[in-house]
């Protein structure tokens, strides 16, 4: 299946993560500016010399970190089942917000027209600038567009923004409504469980009953609010109707997005979403509790979503299934981290982070730390939980061997930028970016006639980063156009992504 037939999981676009430093003012530039798409079932691989800012990616993405800047889309979970504030504020807020995005817009077309109208020379001075200027222009205007749709383009914003406010509301109480439910669903669930039992089938059949009860009417609640909800829609597409024939309209209707924007969510939304999303540490020692069993690590995150009350015996099948599935025996539940070896505690790391049942996972150099027999082992558990589970992964790891196995698509990261991304064949087979070559060519192999090349050069410091392309202090094939001017992100084949001035085999000079 082609890329584009996929279902796009994570729409990131221009995310930076900068981290402050002790001099006021300056900051590390860990993320400086990424734009990906992640799919749907797939695993994306990322590698990159140590300090490239893979990890705080993988982490900024989870909002472990939140996002300096840039956009996260995610496409897993219901845009109005979660009723994020963000969406009441722009809302609110809507004809200041466009106000403001007209500035802004305007004086990208100043600096464009600056641009056009200068020399080669005076253009390498302004690129910098207007693509800055262009990427918080889209930014802001994609923060408006996606939610309102055409109706930016309106004139008379009363009857849009009245609808609007309603069906935030409405959505609202439906997000309240389906949080509500879930303590009962999960009562329920542990009443008929016990109910299953001949000697405790009478005393939990009247709970059993209660709690259908609560169940059924909290459902009817439910249905009323998507029914008030599915009324405000044909509202407003009632109120679109008269616009249809306005091609402008149209422009921006198609650019609506049911995604929620991970980056503006507050950190108690983000705890909503957090059971789909998990993390897979890199240490496997540090980063399990030594004064909890095994039992313990992997219920805690069952606990916290309330799937489960603390002690159930419903929750110890369920602990016993995830175990089972990462290849623990039964009786380890007991034991504590110290009495295992690396590739077990791993074991246990990926069972904690798959307990919850996630959709997407961040697997942060989640075999650097074993042997390398160990390491396939992993990798195959990986690789067969993702087919049983229907998981998506972002692999985090600097060994090109192992993330040619289990990547379907890879991206290279130097210095917190996106330099290439491709599927893996295509990578391995032609590297377009001089970088990806040097990793390549520094790979160890048994071939006589390779000489093994290892990249020179230190990698530049993140709080003051080279202008223009910032590899271009240890690329081979540099030139004064790489000195200044930041090179855009193009398509060189299909599915194949590349920021360079001059792509080995196209341009070289």
């Amino acid at each position: 299946m082609q890329q584009n037939e996929k279902k796009v999981l994570l729409k990131i676009s221009n995310l930076k993560q900068y981290f402050p430093v002790k001099k006021r003012g300056m900051y590390v530039k860990a993320n400086d500016g990424i734009t990906l798409d992640i799919y749907e079932g797939e695993t994306l691989g990322l590698v990159g010399e140590s300090g490239c800012g893979k990890s705080t990616f993988g982490r900024t993405i989870l909002q472990l970190y939140r996002q300096t800047d840039g956009r996260t889309m995610y496409y897993g979970s219901s845009l109005d089942e979660l009723a994020p504030k963000y969406v009441r504020d722009t809302y609110n807020r809507l004809p200041r917000l466009l106000s403001k995005q007209k500035k802004l817009h305007e004086k990208y077309l100043s600096l464009k027209a600056a641009y056009d109208a200068a020399d080669e020379k005076e253009q390498m001075h302004l690129h910098t600038e207007m693509d800055q200027t262009r990427k918080a222009d889209n930014d802001s205007y994609l923060n408006i567009v996606n939610l309102v749709g055409g109706f930016i383009t309106v004139d008379d914003l009363g009857p849009c923004m009245a609808l609007f406010k309603q069906r935030y509301s409405a959505c609202k109480k439906l997000h309240d409504h389906i949080e509500a439910r879930r303590p009962i669903k999960r009562d329920l669930d542990e009443a008929e469980f016990q109910a299953s039992k001949e000697d405790a089938k009478p005393k939990f059949a009247a709970q059993v009953q209660k709690l259908s009860a609560k169940l059924q009417n909290c459902d009817q609640v439910i249905e009323a609010d998507r029914a008030a909800l599915k009324d405000i829609d044909r509202q407003l597409d009632e109120l679109r109707s008269k616009y249809r024939q306005d091609p402008e309209f149209m422009k921006h209707e198609a650019l609506r997005d049911d995604g929620i924007d991970l980056a503006r969510l507050t950190y108690p939304e983000c705890r909503l979403l957090r059971c789909q999303m998990q993390y897979i540490f890199q240490d496997p020692y540090s980063s399990l509790n030594p004064r909890m069993t095994i039992g313990q690590i992997i219920s805690e995150g069952l606990i916290a979503h309330k799937y489960f009350k603390p002690n159930q015996e419903r929750m110890q099948d369920e602990v016993l299934k995830v175990m089972n599935e990462c290849g623990l025996a039964d009786y380890f539940v007991h034991r504590f981290p110290h009495q295992f070896s690396g590739g077990q505690r791993q074991r246990i790391c990926i069972a904690r982070s798959l307990a919850v049942r996630p959709k997407f996972v961040v697997c942060d150099e989640a075999v650097s730390a074993l042997d390398v027999s160990i390491q396939s082992q992993i990798l195959n558990l990986l690789r067969d939980l993702k087919e049983s589970s229907n998981l998506t992964y972002l692999f985090i790891t600097h060994d090109l061997s192992v993330v040619k196995y289990i990547s379907d698509r890879i991206g290279v990261m130097y210095l917190g930028n996106m330099v290439e991304l491709a599927s893996s064949e295509s990578l391995f087979r032609h590297p377009y970016h001089p970088y990806t070559e040097a990793l390549l060519n520094s790979i160890p192999t048994t071939e006589e006639k390779k000489d093994l090349i290892v990249l020179e050069g230190d990698i530049p410091s993140p709080v003051n980063p080279p202008k223009g392309c910032k590899f271009h202090t240890r690329c081979k094939y540099c030139t004064e156009i790489c000195e200044s001017v930041v090179p855009d992100w193009e398509e060189v084949e299909p599915n194949h992504f590349v920021a360079c001035h001059h792509k080995l085999g196209v341009n070289q000079g």
